[in-house]
């Protein structure tokens, strides 16, 4: 227990704490929204960290093309792993959400869309990496697609929305959370939630990385 590092102690007491006050401390008593403003601390805070990850992805694979390494390639693949699943994580919380406030679990809403063909385009690249045998190769189609993959998620999560009408608060017109919706008292749940969630996908992506290497180690 002692081993564990600090990041991920907070981690755990981030996470826990954004669960537990998220669910019994007061929020604001709004129309249409009432108690399912509670899922700002999951479905947004998910988001977050999905975008820190594909960030991070990203960054990877570009550091891989100009210096191709098994480790760069192992970040770049293993955060997009994780990214991808915060983001469906994000989508069914989204999903729940969308069925109290707009009556439906789906919507025809361009943010709601993109989120889908996002997503879609992150699942090709899994099943890109694994159509590809050999190793140098890989890394080299998967990291260009990878910068492929972020571009195309700037465009649909954060660029469209903003040029289109969406239901989305932040998008299309309509004000942000913060401009209405969220009072301090929240704030104080939601971007230790965000810090909290990012922490916990590093986490899992420190696992993943390590069976990893394991698995390379025993099939030499």
């Amino acid at each position: 227990m002692l081993a564990l590092k600090w990041w991920k102690i907070l981690a755990i007491v981030l996470v826990l704490y954004s669960i537990i006050g998220g669910f019994l401390i007061d929020v604001p008593k709004l129309p249409i929204l009432h108690e399912t403003i509670r899922n700002t601390y999951f479905h947004v805070t998910l988001w977050f960290a999905m975008m820190f990850l594909m960030t991070i992805s990203m960054v990877y694979s570009i550091k891989h093309l100009g210096k191709p390494s098994q480790q760069n390639d192992l970040i770049a693949s293993e955060t997009a792993n994780i990214g991808l699943f915060f983001g469906i994580l994000g989508l069914v919380t989204g999903m729940i959400w969308a069925q109290f406030t707009w009556g439906a679990f789906w919507v025809n809403d361009v943010k709601t869309n993109g989120t889908a063909i996002t997503l879609l385009i992150y699942f090709a690249y899994t099943v890109l990496r694994g159509s590809v045998e050999d190793d140098e190769k890989r890394g080299r189609i998967a990291a260009v697609y990878n910068i492929f993959a972020f571009v195309m998620l700037v465009l649909f999560l954060g660029i469209l929305p903003r040029v289109n009408d969406s239901l989305h608060p932040g998008n299309g017109g309509n004000p942000a959370f913060g401009n209405y919706d969220m009072d301090n008292t929240m704030r104080m749940v939601f971007y230790p939630a965000i810090i909290g969630y990012f922490l916990m996908g590093l986490w899992f992506v420190d696992h993943r990385i390590r069976l990893k290497k394991i698995e390379q180690k025993l099939t030499v």
